[in-house]
């Protein structure tokens, strides 16, 4: 039997990262297996689904490079055929139309409560015969005797009581068919062998069981992924940081890093931090995840997301960082080699935005020093290296990291002094206080012209 997993978020905002990670689980074991990975769009909440937050989703599974091999199907395409299913069951006698008014339903719901009682639907109209042609919802005759047992991949088994579990409603009043019905039939439908899926599911399992049964379909085996919690022990949410997929892409994260990071999150391969793709896909599987939920650690995406930026490919970050440059008013073009910047400050920074931020001097004049930088390297004794330095670097007829490195030695010997007494104010000077890398890569970066015009600038500083 071939492996078919399934992604099936609702459309009702943006993809957020504990959807992200289902995806990933189940796109990972669908290429593990040889299988395929469908997505679907669940999309039957007409009132709070929009096609901005489809967009969304869509975006964000490319920018994962999380590609499905069959979809988007969506749910508000196959009102047909759940209505051809919701026929069967009727004409089987597997579901009825109820006509209990919402206050019955609510006074019902009220006493229960009063008594500790489980809150559910008491099977008044079960056996009824109400018209077609009143008001009317549709339920599903969930057996009254016995328990399922859900074999859970990572849970292990869970069993439910059928007393536990009410006749649910499968079509609204309006005849739109409710959630539990669609994922059924979708699932038997589109032949899904692995259904991964949070855990906040678990308690619709044994209903959708039971109607797989019914209908003598093919139960799919389950894997309840356990929430993700916020570093206060909450479940993560948008005061925790971001939580959209597409959100990171701002902040200046690479899509393989938060990869590495949300497999990471539940899932481990002895000490191993950083996995490629291949090694994701050779190395999971569903039941090594852990039960407990795993807390999300902005730190420890930081670190990862650091770890890629250092080993990937210069001309693609220097392709993303542009980006983040235009953000900030920077034409990369009327500057040094973005590519070389790149190389000089990425093991600097965390993040794509980061690595823009700190590599503004090497574009555009700063307006101020770093106060501490400049009270320590700035003073009276800085003048004397400062105007040297400048001399030095105006005369160089080559202007390469060889002949500013000389020239800097050449002042150091001249005035008898420590490297530091000429290279720490000339850095300060050029550099504003910013990270930078070796001083003469710094100033063969920034350019001739701007190191003499922010070498005058320091020694008036200096003096004003």
């Amino acid at each position: 039997m071939s492996v078919r997993t399934r992604f099936a978020p609702s459309p009702t905002g943006y993809l957020h990262v504990g959807g992200a990670r289902t995806a990933l689980f189940s796109w990972l074991y669908a290429r593990k297996h040889g299988g395929r990975f469908i997505l679907r769009i669940e999309d039957t909440d007409l009132e709070r689904s929009t096609q901005a937050s489809v967009n969304a989703i869509l975006e964000g599974m490319t920018w994962l490079n999380l590609e499905y091999d069959e979809g988007p199907f969506y749910q508000t395409h196959r009102f047909e055929r759940y209505n051809e299913v919701i026929g069967e069951l009727m004409v089987k006698g597997l579901a009825y139309r109820c006509n209990c008014s919402k206050e019955r339903l609510d006074e019902l719901r009220e006493r229960q409560m009063a008594h500790k009682e489980k809150p559910r639907y008491d099977g008044c109209c079960r056996n009824k015969q109400i018209s077609p042609d009143e008001p009317h919802v549709i339920r599903f005759k969930n057996p009254v005797d016995g328990a399922v047992v859900v074999d859970d991949m990572i849970r292990g088994k869970v069993a439910f009581n059928n007393t536990e579990l009410d006749d649910l409603i499968i079509r609204r009043t309006d005849g739109a068919p409710t959630y539990n019905l669609t994922v059924v039939v979708d699932d038997h439908d589109m032949a899904i062998t692995h259904v991964i899926r949070g855990d906040d599911h678990l308690n619709n399992t044994p209903r959708q069981i039971n109607m797989l049964k019914a209908m003598g379909w093919d139960v799919p085996r389950y894997a309840h992924v356990p929430m993700i919690l916020g570093d206060d022990g909450a479940r993560l949410s948008k005061r925790h940081g971001a939580v959209s997929v597409m959100q990171y892409l701002e902040d200046g994260f690479l899509p393989e890093a938060l990869l590495n990071y949300l497999v990471r999150l539940g899932w481990s391969h002895g000490d191993q931090e950083l996995f490629s793709v291949d090694e994701m896909v050779h190395l999971f599987d569903v039941d090594a995840v852990n039960k407990s939920p795993s807390a999300f650690n902005t730190d420890k995406l930081l670190w990862i997301n650091q770890q890629y930026l250092k080993s990937a490919d210069p001309l693609r970050i220097a392709h993303l960082v542009s980006r983040h440059l235009g953000d900030l008013g920077i034409d990369p073009a009327e500057g040094p080699d973005l590519v070389a910047v790149v190389e000089a400050q990425r093991e600097r920074a965390s993040t794509l935005k980061e690595l823009a931020a700190i590599s503004l001097f090497y574009y555009r004049d700063f307006e101020n020093y770093d106060e501490k930088a400049a009270a320590k390297a700035l003073k009276a004794p800085a003048v004397e290296p400062l105007r040297k330095m400048r001399e030095k670097l105006a005369l160089l007829e080559d202007w390469s990291r060889e002949a500013i490195h000389q020239g800097i030695e050449q002042v150091v010997a001249e005035l008898q002094v420590g490297f530091g007494k000429v290279g720490m104010p000339l850095r300060v000077a050029v550099t504003g206080g910013a990270p930078s890398p070796d001083l003469d890569l710094t100033l063969f970066l920034i350019g001739r012209d701007a190191c003499l015009r922010r070498i005058d600038r320091a020694v008036a500083f200096i003096e004003a």
